[in-house]
């Protein structure tokens, strides 16, 4: 059975961060490991708290998680600190980590900062040379491109800014513009667009993390990186048409893909 990693905090209503990648990867039919960046105290309508996790304890979790079982994948998600960005940095490298899918987390769904100030340009400068896919949505995208997105020819340039300046494929995720949930892939040098219709279900949160782990599922299975990103595509529209709603406000979506009786086949 293939494996993946994920990276990031935990989310105490179970509906994004380490809970989603968990059950993600699980629904995506890998063996679901987890190194946790911060604890949050939150819900689908905001964050309350976040206790940061020590740099030297998250170096144990992931020497733990390499030396004994090796991800043929790593999802890495929250990052709230530098100090946390580079402790990971250096272990990836230094273990030669890869299929490395990076979801540059600076926002909860319901707006709650989760990225320290100046976090955003070290994660940038250590994680995204080595990794195989970037996976930004537009605000994330503008914020790292210094391009203003309004329409499909600025998520033409802000990939393309992204992906040259730091040398990785980049998924810019169109869910957050006014139209359809396309989403644009920059990888090689050349663009490939992945259309998708709207699904209005205000259960949106956790959409992100579910994405980037099954991008990073999909690659752990040896599938090549168009094929694992539309099949997880797939995955997440299917859980949103499910329509499940577990409670007020913007509730978790992960279970709706096994509600809805899709199962990800495996490779």
């Amino acid at each position: 059975m293939k494996t993946a990693l994920s990276i990031a905090g935990s989310d105490s209503c179970g509906g994004a961060g380490i809970q989603a990648d968990v059950k993600t990867m699980t629904m995506n039919g890998v063996y679901a490991m987890s190194a946790v960046t911060a604890l949050t105290a939150q819900n689908t309508t905001g964050v309350r708290a976040v206790l940061e996790t020590p740099p030297e304890f998250l170096r144990e979790q992931l020497d733990a998680v390499f030396e004994d079982i090796f991800p043929d994948a790593v999802k890495i998600g929250m990052l709230p600190s530098a100090e946390l960005v580079r402790t990971i940095a250096e272990r990836l490298r230094y273990y030669q980590a890869k299929n490395i899918v990076v979801d540059p987390v600076m926002a909860a769904t319901s707006g709650s900062a989760l990225m320290g100030s100046g976090t955003a340009e070290v994660l940038a400068n250590e994680l995204f040379p080595i990794a195989a896919l970037v996976t930004p949505n537009i605000p994330e995208a503008a914020v790292l491109s210094g391009v203003t997105i309004r329409e499909e020819g600025d998520m033409l340039c802000a990939a393309k800014r992204i992906g040259d300046a730091f040398g990785c494929a980049v998924l810019l995720k169109g869910g957050h513009s006014s139209g359809a949930a396309d989403d644009l892939l920059y990888a090689d040098g050349g663009f490939r667009w992945f259309r998708g219709e709207r699904i209005e279900n205000p259960n949106t949160h956790g959409t992100g993390c579910t994405l980037s782990s099954a991008v990073a599922s999909n690659l752990a299975k040896g599938f090549t990186l168009d094929e694992a990103v539309q099949r997880a595509k797939s995955y997440l529209s299917c859980a949103l048409a499910a329509m499940l709603d577990l409670g007020k406000g913007a509730g978790p979506i992960e279970h709706a893909f096994a509600l809805n009786g899709c199962f990800a086949d495996k490779k």
